[in-house]
């Protein structure tokens, strides 16, 4: 498995997370190739090396080159991810960020998700640090993300909305349930942009784990630090767990339901997977008085559980909500590439013990290919199984 540890000792901001990217090895060819996928217009990511009290880090920083529209809805800015074709399950991920930012906002200011206008986090910039810092885990085939607890920051910062507190009221909102960490470092440490990705992505928060480090990035962000310096580290590589596999500590939830359609259990489940949740699925079940229902069940981790929660009571008619909290032994995963006559697909393979115990293409990548060449899906997928397995 290839993890990432996001050690953010001055705090995290999108373009910071993505210098820290660019810094462990992330090909900035690569990254910008995907980011043309996005239906934006007049800006440039400028990639150079910058110092901050005596560390080298990468700065990335996006220039906005032309009139760009900085009131977008939520519902916008997903229509053009969705239409960008990211790499693996970016797009889920950079989906997923920007609802749990419109869902901060959304409360903040007492409106509704459908509402919301993103000022600074839906500007050009904003968008491109999401998508590319998303799109660069998918490159750099990250499995996993764990992050050290968050420092906020103290003072004041200009927004929007005019002057505000720091941290700001959408950071507190985001960082629920998340720990964060004491640090006398003036000003804006924490930026929404930054909260959002993390505890979106994070599936712990803690210490760094075991692991066999295989790549480090520092990401510097706009300004020098007077005490700390500004940049955020990242820290990829390979999990340590003993034994045959690897395991860890999810919730389960779960809701009965006796009155919900088809479109509805539909739409809620799509609703979960793009708040978090690791794994979604329904269940037949016959319930009191003898009528048939659904068990509407979902995996989460504890960075997300709650907003995973909130969007099972939203999306359903259900009155509670079932926790459970449950242990998975994992196989041991990583990507690698074959080559078809249609494209490159990777492949996930399953090990443990350090055997191989199973090995699919990924749905994305066949069904990307699938639309590109105009074939039907299996003739893809059939072709990367064949590439894997050595059949001429």
């Amino acid at each position: 498995m290839t993890m990432m540890y996001v050690d953010a000792f001055a705090g995290a901001s999108g373009d910071m997370l993505l210098g820290a990217l660019l810094d462990a090895g992330l090909s900035a060819d690569a990254l910008r190739a995907c980011l043309a996928r996005l239906p934006l217009e007049g800006y440039s990511l400028e990639v150079r090396k910058e110092n901050r009290l005596g560390l080298a880090a990468t700065r990335a920083e996006v220039r906005v080159t032309g009139h760009s529209a900085h009131h977008r809805r939520v519902a916008d800015i997903e229509k053009g991810i969705a239409a960008a074709g990211l790499p693996g399950r970016a797009g889920e991920w950079a989906v997923a960020v920007f609802r749990r930012l419109a869902e901060a906002e959304a409360k903040v200011h007492g409106s509704s998700l459908e509402e919301v206008h993103f000022h600074e986090v839906g500007a050009v910039d904003s968008i491109v640090d999401i998508a590319g810092a998303c799109a660069g885990l998918a490159l750099l085939d990250v499995d996993r993300v764990e992050a050290s607890p968050l420092p906020l920051g103290s003072g004041y910062v200009d927004m929007a909305h005019g002057r505000l507190p720091v941290p700001a009221p959408a950071v507190v909102e985001l960082v629920r349930g998340v720990p964060t960490a004491a640090c006398d470092e003036p000003g804006e440490l924490t930026t929404p942009t930054g909260a959002a990705i993390l505890v979106t992505l994070a599936e712990r928060f803690g210490p760094m784990p075991a692991m066999v480090v295989e790549a480090v990035g520092y990401g510097a962000g706009m300004r020098q630090g007077p005490r700390l310096p500004n940049v955020v580290r990242v820290v990829l590589g390979r999990s340590c767990a003993a034994g045959a596999g690897e395991t860890d500590t999810v919730w389960l939830l779960e809701a009965n339901l006796d009155d919900a359609t088809g479109e509805m259990l539909g739409a809620a489940s799509q609703a979960l997977l793009a708040a978090g949740a690791l794994d979604v699925w329904l269940v037949p079940v016959t319930m009191k008085k003898g009528r048939p229902g659904v068990v509407l069940a979902c995996l989460a981790d504890d960075a997300r559980h709650g907003a995973i929660e909130e969007a099972i009571f939203r999306q359903t008619t259900t009155f509670g909500v079932r926790r459970t909290r449950v242990e998975r032994a994992k196989l041991d995963r990583r990507h690698e590439q074959v080559a078809t006559l249609f494209g490159s697909v990777r492949i996930k393979v399953g090990r443990r013990a350090g055997q191989v115990v199973t090995a699919m293409p990924e749905y994305e990548d066949c069904l990307r290919l699938a639309q590109d060449r105009g074939v039907a899906f299996r003739e893809v997928y059939d072709a990367a199984r064949a590439a894997w397995e050595g059949v001429p």
